[in-house]
């Protein structure tokens, strides 16, 4: 008779156990045939008081000892970086190791997208012993994803995996694009007295500006920050639209 492999036995394994879990949860789930698996096991749609919501994601499951490493388990990049990093859904590796405690996960799609900012190409994505998914953290990993998958369709999610920050809902986000498709961020939060911005050129390290610090003349910069023309009037104009979000929470609006 046929010998079935082992590692059928444990991927079969990791692949039941995270549907499983999403479908118990009501979410809906789709395997990929095994024919067609490039890289993702499952296409996860999350669903909210019994309606289907437009988020979604991909998953590729890994099982067994092989990608355990002494704080996680590491699982193999090889050929799938570029989709992974670019492709139309963002993907998340899970890892199915019982003898750990179960499911622990990662977002694969950011991972690669800081390691591009920081001019780097690894070889595997790190998973972390302290991203466990189960009944008992499934709700709080959906919110986290859902607003993730917000941000992805407004634009501005890639900028923050690349920055490695984190954008809340309340947050306002302007991104720009120069005329050499170099790409920059404003970023204002709720009541601070300065913004941020994140700058390709800056390796998208975050810096603190403030309306006061930008010039034009002689030659337009805001602080250390070089900028040409159009970036300097694009800041301006992102400044003067969020002053009433950088007043102290609970101060009202001037009569």
């Amino acid at each position: 008779m046929p010998k079935v492999p082992e590692s059928r036995r444990v991927a079969r394994m990791a692949v039941n156990e995270v549907r499983a879990l999403l479908e118990r949860h009501g979410h809906i789930v789709q395997e990929i045939d095994g024919g067609n698996d490039h890289g993702e096991d499952l296409h996860v749609t999350f669903v909210r008081n019994e309606q289907r919501t437009e988020d979604s994601l991909a998953i590729q499951v890994k099982g067994g000892v092989s990608t355990r490493t002494r704080k996680g388990h590491r699982i193999p990049v090889g050929d799938h970086g570029s989709n992974w990093r670019d492709g139309s859904l963002p993907v998340l590796c899970v890892v199915h190791d019982p003898e750990r405690g179960g499911l622990f996960w990662a977002n694969a799609t950011r991972q690669l997208r800081r390691a591009r900012a920081l001019r780097k190409t690894p070889k595997s994505i790190v998973v972390s012993r302290h991203f466990v998914l189960n009944d008992a953290h499934i709700d709080a990993f959906v919110e986290g994803m859902r607003h993730y998958l917000i941000r992805e369709r407004e634009g501005v999610g890639r900028w923050a995996d690349m920055a490695d920050v984190e954008f809340a809902p309340e947050d306002i986000v302007k991104p720009f694009q120069n005329e050499y498709g170099e790409p920059m961020v404003f970023w204002q939060r709720r009541g601070e007295p300065f913004a941020v911005l994140l700058h390709h050129d800056l390796d998208w390290d975050p810096v603190p500006v403030q309306e006061r610090m930008l010039r034009f003349e002689p030659i337009p910069s805001i602080g250390n920050v070089i900028l040409n023309t159009a970036e300097a009037h694009w800041l301006m104009g992102c400044f003067k639209s969020t002053e009433w979000w950088r007043r102290p929470i609970g101060q009202s609006d001037p009569a």
